[in-house]
């Protein structure tokens, strides 16, 4: 997009570029998204960025009325297979705030000094910058919804010390953290939510969201003592235990969408509830990406739609379920051995090595179990060559991994066929452009495969 095609967006409150791009207003001072319904401002006052961060390090602070930081991420870090796109959904997952920009350049295999320089050239920001502005909007989403001390929440956000995380939100937001979290809105009792009641979170996600056939494959693909998904369809709750880098947690997840006041902008999106359980505030940031993931709630339903719906077979199925999504996974270790072992010998696995939780909750028991404990436990075999390699780095399904190669080394294994290592690829590795072997499937669909293939099973049209 051109900066004229931008303005109009911003003109015409457009939901559907929220998170795509941000613009400031030079004689505010603020940057807002695209979707903004404060009054349009004058053409030549306006600047577009890329990223929040971006504009953070300009000096524009967040608009409080349409809370930029808050938007879904820009659905092309999940397209993208080059070193921008990998590195983009590695600063998500928190890698520069427990490795540094040294470990986010280890993991892709560039030096530190050739990642700063592509990410500062397509998007305005170094890592650093990207990571602080993510650390940012933790602060505010832990201000603004618990009652833990503001110390403990600086450090809990990745800040390194308390008088950095000062200095930071009054930067980004204009205000100290006590104003910050007195002008979070009213809660039932005035109260942020207690440590031990959990954090309650806003999972955004642009245009339509197809919640009911998300829920009914995860609760097919629910493994007994690690997931569930309990209520009547429309109403349902998924829940689940995760291993984080700091320590564990319970998430639970609502069925509903939820959609925004009318006039807020066009085409607005809306978000799934949630409540977070973490051992450690400082897996917050971490847990919401993996959700994120694994809920698909990045995609661009737009673009998907327009590119499958053109199509005569795929038409009449994307007018019936606009913004079908194609779940991931919040741990890639799950979804490789589900589709090798099976989902009887996933839960199999989880009984005998998975880790039982200090405090379960209800049939939530255990954690899956660790690539090492399987590649100990299991030597022998496929799933023991799978866990060994996954273990000792020959084989990576981290968020930064490299797709082809990752498919190429997989490949390599005992027992990996392509269409294993395809459905490892699509909920592993989040591919959208994923398509089964040996299928006939029109390149008209691309890079949109997964969506087309989830569009006909979800449909009965596709049973393998």
């Amino acid at each position: 997009m051109d900066e004229d095609s931008r303005y109009e967006a911003v003109r015409s409150r457009d939901g559907r570029f929220d998170g795509v791009f941000f613009f400031a207003v030079e004689t505010t001072g603020i940057y807002c998204r695209p979707s903004c319904p404060a009054v349009t401002p004058k053409r030549h006052n306006v600047r577009f960025f890329p990223t929040a961060a971006a504009a953070q390090g300009s000096g524009f602070r967040a608009c409080r009325r349409c809370r930029p930081d808050a938007v879904p991420g820009s659905a092309e870090w999940n397209v993208r297979a080059d070193v921008v796109g990998r590195a983009m959904r590695l600063i998500a997952d928190g890698v520069v705030d427990r490795e540094g920009v040294a470990g986010l350049a280890a993991r892709l295999g560039y030096s530190a000094r050739q990642v700063q320089r592509q990410l500062t050239a397509e998007l305005g920001a170094g890592p650093v910058a990207l990571a602080r502005a993510q650390r940012a909007h933790t602060a505010r989403v832990l201000l603004q919804t618990t009652e833990l001390p503001v110390t403990e929440i600086a450090f809990a956000s990745g800040f390194a010390s308390v008088r950095q995380f000062n200095d930071t939100v009054r930067e980004v937001y204009a205000s100290t953290p006590t104003q910050l979290r007195a002008a979070a809105p009213r809660r039932r009792g005035g109260r942020g939510a207690a440590p031990g009641a959990g954090i309650p979170l806003r999972l955004a996600h642009r245009g339509p969201y197809q919640a009911g056939a998300v829920f009914d494959q995860l609760a097919r693909d629910a493994l007994a003592g690690v997931e569930e998904v309990s209520g009547a369809p429309g109403g349902r709750t998924y829940r689940r235990t995760l291993r984080l880098p700091y320590g564990t947690g319970i998430v639970a997840v609502a069925e509903r969408t939820r959609t925004p006041r009318p006039g807020t902008g066009t085409r607005p999106g809306g978000w799934l509830d949630a409540r977070l359980h973490l051992t450690d505030p400082r897996d917050l940031t971490t847990a919401v990406q993996r959700l994120r993931r694994l809920f698909d709630l990045d995609a661009d339903p737009y673009a998907v739609d327009e590119r499958l719906g053109a199509d005569p077979r795929l038409g009449p199925l994307v007018a019936a379920r606009p913004g079908l999504r194609s779940p991931g996974a919040v741990d890639p270790l799950e979804p490789a051995v589900r589709a090798l072992a099976g989902k009887e010998g996933a839960e199999e696995l989880v009984r005998r090595y998975g880790k039982v939780l200090d405090a379960p909750c209800g049939t939530l028991t255990r954690l899956f179990p660790e690539a090492a404990v399987l590649a100990e436990a299991e030597p022998d075999g496929p799933l023991g060559a799978l866990a060994a390699a996954l273990a000792d780095g020959t084989v990576r399904l981290d968020p930064g991994a490299d797709r082809d190669d990752a498919q190429e080394t997989l490949l390599a294994l005992p027992g990996m066929d392509p269409a294993t290592v395809a459905a490892v690829r699509v909920r592993a590795l989040g591919d959208p452009d994923v398509a089964p072997p040996g299928a006939e499937v029109p390149d008209e669909w691309r890079p949109w495969r997964s969506y087309a293939v989830q569009h006909l099973r979800v449909a009965g049209e596709w049973s393998r």
